[in-house]
């Protein structure tokens, strides 16, 4: 009969069974049920659940026909163990992402390992869509009107980006019009497009929100309103240029002056050489 004790030490020294990685994605604030999955035929008598990374730890147990779950470790009071052995974790945090494995062990005394990776992703907030129109001197409303549609979801990382144009029946925007990884749209609006509204999509693998706005509201009232201008947008863009157009000046930099000093250390030891033979002729 194995101890508890004995599984551990059995996944350690052991040879085992073991079924690759599986990717399990949840959000904060939901909770995750890990399935225990094992051959046909395989009668569980013993399991153990446990945390790999970021630390080790011992989550659950199933012994002697008893479950177990009060162990302390970052999921206690959040971890539970049903009678098929699958682990429900919730409610999520950020930090619960990692590697989790259930070693199981037969009646025969085979083992059998399994592994899964849980991603947990912040639920997207409704994104915030601000409107940028070029400057214009006419004082009559312009029949044309350049626009930047810049887009940003607040406090939350691993987003994507993309836009939707309302009137052409759900078709994305061309790519070409796309900047900043898709935050920052370019359009060129005309007087048939006063009521065209975009729509920016924020999601990640888990959820998604968006806004919509009607840019050419923003147009003739730039003045009026004290909408920002195209000038406005570029401070967003240019630095970003900027800094990547000066990494790669110091990268040539750096490299060039080191090739430099090697040539010139060649060439003075060139000259050196003649001068301490002279002596000897």
């Amino acid at each position: 009969m194995w101890s508890l004790w004995g599984l551990l030490l059995c996944e350690v020294l052991l040879p085992i069974v073991v079924i690759g990685g599986v990717q399990v994605l949840s959000k904060v604030g939901d909770s995750v049920l890990l399935a225990a999955e094992c051959p046909p035929g395989f009668q569980v008598r013993e399991a153990i659940w446990r945390s790999l990374w970021p630390s080790e730890e011992l989550l659950a147990t199933f012994f002697r026909g008893s479950l177990e779950t009060l162990y302390h470790s970052r999921f206690l009071g959040r971890v539970q163990l049903h009678g098929n052995l699958s682990l429900e974790l919730g409610p999520l945090k950020t930090g619960d992402s990692g590697n989790f494995s259930v070693l199981m062990v037969d009646t025969a005394g085979q083992t059998w390992t399994q592994t899964l990776h849980l991603k947990v992703y912040d639920t997207v907030p409704k994104p915030v869509v601000q409107v940028f129109t070029a400057a214009t001197e006419e004082v009559q409303p312009p029949s044309t009107c350049q626009v930047f549609l810049s887009c940003w979801a607040p406090n939350i990382s691993d987003i994507t980006y993309s836009w939707r144009r309302e009137r052409l029946m759900g078709v994305d925007v061309e790519p070409h019009s796309l900047f900043s990884n898709g935050q920052v749209l370019s359009v060129s609006l005309g007087l048939g497009d006063k009521d065209v509204a975009y729509t920016c999509i924020a999601s990640n693998p888990v959820s998604w929100d968006t806004a919509t706005v009607t840019p050419w509201e923003s147009c003739h009232h730039e003045a009026a309103s004290g909408k920002a201008s195209y000038k406005d947008v570029l401070l967003v863009v240019v630095p970003i240029s900027v800094f990547l157009i000066l990494a790669g000046l110091f990268g040539a930099w750096h490299h060039g002056p080191c090739s430099g000093k090697r040539k010139r250390k060649d060439a003075v030891t060139d000259r050196v050489v003649p001068e301490t033979e002279n002596p000897l002729v």
